[in-house]
């Protein structure tokens, strides 16, 4: 019996980004870490095609390993980050309408 059933939950997890590129437009989508669901794997890290997911500064919580966040200014909205993250480790990692993010973070997301 072959072992290949133990990898199909890898198929919708793309492969990480092998070229880093620039945001274009406002996205629709912003990517929001759930920082207090989050392990700080960094797992998603890779995938970014935009290189915008960071650790948070070690002073915030003062834990060996802090969780990660998304410059938001950066994130092109992908949707790769969330979909890793589900697949390969939690569901820390939410996207949200453009528009209820600038309005919950009282802030505006650029062009």
């Amino acid at each position: 019996m072959a072992d290949s059933y133990k990898y199909e939950h890898y198929k919708a997890v793309p492969a990480p980004a092998e070229k880093v590129n620039i945001k274009k437009k406002k996205p629709k989508l912003m990517a929001v870490v759930d920082e207090d669901n989050c392990t700080g794997c960094q797992v998603c890290v890779p995938f970014c095609p935009v290189d915008c997911i960071e650790t948070v500064a070690v002073e915030k919580y003062g834990i060996p390993i802090p969780p990660v966040q998304v410059r938001f200014d950066e994130c092109i909205g992908c949707q790769i980050c969330a979909r890793v993250c589900t697949k390969l480790t939690w569901d820390a990692i939410h996207m949200l309408p453009t528009a209820e993010f600038e309005e919950t973070y009282n802030t505006t997301v650029a062009d």
